[in-house]
């Protein structure tokens, strides 16, 4: 007969290890969707400025190495005019549209539509933000007021559910026999 109670007991005291096992796990998941729920929508404004603060990063990065390029080119072409004073004598019909001082020479001529589309290649905005990383579209969606005011609601509800409903159980304290 004490076989058979200890049986019973050992069966009872594995099931109520299950549910508890089953209980953490939903606490888990529970408890881990509504906190990070309520993180974002608490932390969305600090998100969008890390993103755009990130953009800006990469757009001055860029219109840096443009600017250190240039200085490169100006450079070497310094370079070229000291090594080569006759160099401005051949440059300067070209660059000032003066006439060449040789008959022989030819110059290229450039067509209107020609100049038209360097001065617009030229022209263009170094600061253009069109490149860089964009914010992502779960972040656009989340930063709007009403979708926040929801998350952090959803979030909320979702920790105390899991507070509430996911909690492990006490064991009933055993009687005494007698």
């Amino acid at each position: 007969m004490p076989c058979v109670l200890m049986s019973c007991a050992l069966a009872h005291l594995n099931n109520m290890q299950r549910r508890n096992f089953i209980r953490m796990i939903l606490f888990v998941v529970f408890f881990s969707i509504g906190a990070s729920s309520l993180g974002i929508s608490i932390l969305c404004d600090d998100l969008v400025q890390y993103y755009r603060n990130n953009r800006l990063l990469t757009v001055t990065k860029q219109s840096l190495h443009r600017l250190e390029s240039l200085n490169a080119d100006y450079d070497a072409l310094l370079e070229q005019l000291e090594k080569d004073p006759n160099l401005v004598i051949r440059l300067a019909p070209a660059t000032l549209g003066t006439e060449p001082e040789d008959a022989n020479a030819v110059y290229p001529r450039a067509t209107p539509e020609q100049l038209a589309a360097a001065r617009k290649a030229l022209a263009q905005d170094p600061n253009d933000r069109s490149e860089g990383p964009m914010l992502p579209n779960w972040l656009t969606r989340c930063s709007e007021p009403r979708r926040r005011i929801t998350l952090f609601i959803a979030g909320s509800f979702l920790i105390l559910i899991s507070f509430t409903c996911f909690t492990p159980t006490k064991q009933p304290p055993e009687k005494e026999k007698r």
